[in-house]
């Protein structure tokens, strides 16, 4: 088996300027590849610095992947760093020359001197073709060393990987990596490991591991096979094994896509609403569209959801959900007897078979001995009626993270609520 690094290149990398979606990206895929990835490197725009990178991954590793620098300006260096760690000479590559004059031509900019350069490669390369901008990427070989250069642009970066560098990579995989992830709620990480510590200890093919996220813990079981079937098999022979340690209750969802894993109480929620055949709407105070952004990031969330009401002010959730005047003088805007009429409201505004609300203070400020900061208040409705909750998120957590949570408790809320009818 090859093992593989990534060195990402770029000084607005290391300055923040750039968040690295790229490595995280090409992790993901080098997974399910089955590579072992043990080492990410960031290193800026020197030569120096860059060639001592470049020969120290090459150290421990036998495929390098790089991303960045492969542009046209003086400080785009990683082809020419790498073709002489190599010990190549660059050569002009005429069809990525050709393709590169016919994509300037069609977005209407000329080929400057510069823009030449891309079209050098290290001799004897196997090139990417790039249909999404103008630098080609390529695989260099010398010495028992792979090379994989890729644009850093993640539009340039993800469509070459997955049509070029995927197919290249695969010849060199003895097997495949699979992970399922198990979703639990109201329950920390330090807790679900102490019930599992002698799984995770004894387990090495599939491994256990729990990792918490915000207000949930994901207990990720990862397995290497032959093929992604076996593979699959093995970690739901271990689920059941998991679950059974008094975990089941808090298990709410499992995801084996990393995009899906990444937000699971929006994946999870609309496959249940899709699998029932229901429509979906949220009213939202405090979260502000938090749960309608989440929910229309997943494709295909239009089949299913059909809108928000983003009631920030009393005013709206009078004006636009019905919520009365005495409900709120009486109980506040945080209460559940107002997220209980929000959520009436959404569902009759917007016609859907169910419908959330949420209601709460998210700090800093606002707070009372009453009603400290973190509190939030919830409604789900459907045809069956409403309930409504209170949670008390930590005031320690910032606004933005007590509005993530509120959010994400909204989706299992409703989804839960799915699973109780029949």
């Amino acid at each position: 088996m090859k093992t593989v690094e990534i060195l990402s290149v770029g000084t607005e990398l290391l300055l923040g300027d750039i968040v690295n979606t790229d490595a995280a990206y090409i992790a993901r895929q080098l997974a399910v590849l089955g590579f072992p990835l043990y080492r990410q490197t960031v290193v800026g725009d020197n030569p120096g610095r860059l060639r001592a990178a470049i020969d120290e991954a090459f150290s421990r590793a036998d495929i390098l992947i790089l991303t960045g620098g492969l542009g046209p300006t003086c400080d785009d260096i990683t082809k020419e760093v790498t073709a002489e760690a190599l010990g190549l000479p660059l050569i002009e590559h005429a069809p990525s020359l050709a393709a590169m004059e016919e994509y300037l031509r069609l977005v209407g900019a000329p080929l400057t001197e510069n823009n030449r350069k891309q079209a050098l490669i290290p001799a004897g390369s196997t090139v990417f073709p790039n249909r999404c901008g103008t630098a080609p990427g390529m695989a260099s070989v010398s010495g028992g060393r792979t090379a994989i250069l890729l644009p850093g642009p993640p539009s340039e970066l993800v469509p070459m990987f997955e049509e070029s560098v995927i197919p290249y990579l695969s010849r060199f995989s003895d097997g495949v990596l699979y992970s399922l992830n198990l979703h639990l709620a109201g329950i920390g990480e330090s807790a679900a490991e102490a019930r599992l510590r002698d799984i995770m200890d004894s387990s090495s093919n599939p491994t256990v591991a729990p990792y918490a996220g915000e207000h949930e813990v994901r207990i990720r079981l990862t397995a290497r096979a032959a093929t992604r079937d076996e593979a699959e098999r093995m970690c739901r022979a271990v689920k059941e094994t998991v679950l059974d340690r008094s975990l089941r209750e808090y298990f709410y969802a499992e995801t084996d896509d990393p995009s899906a894993a990444a937000d699971a109480p929006a994946h999870a929620l609309l496959a249940a609403l899709r699998e029932r055949g229901m429509t979906f709407s949220s009213a939202e105070s405090c979260t502000g569209g938090q749960i309608g952004a989440r929910i229309t990031a997943v494709p295909g969330a239009s089949e299913v959801y059909v809108g928000s009401v983003i009631s920030y002010s009393n005013s709206v959730k009078r004006g636009l959900l019905g919520v009365r005047e005495e409900t709120l003088a009486a109980h506040g805007a945080v209460s559940e007897e107002t997220a209980r009429e929000m959520a009436l409201g959404a569902r009759r505004a917007t016609g859907a078979d169910l419908a959330v609300s949420v209601t709460g203070i998210a700090g800093p400020g606002g707070g009372t001995a009453e009603k400290p900061v973190g509190t939030v208040c919830f409604g789900v409705a459907d045809a069956d009626g409403v309930v409504t909750q209170t949670m008390h998120f930590s005031p320690r957590g910032t606004r933005e993270r007590i509005r993530l949570q509120a959010a994400s408790h909204a989706m299992r809320m409703a989804l839960k609520r799915l699973k109780e009818q029949k």
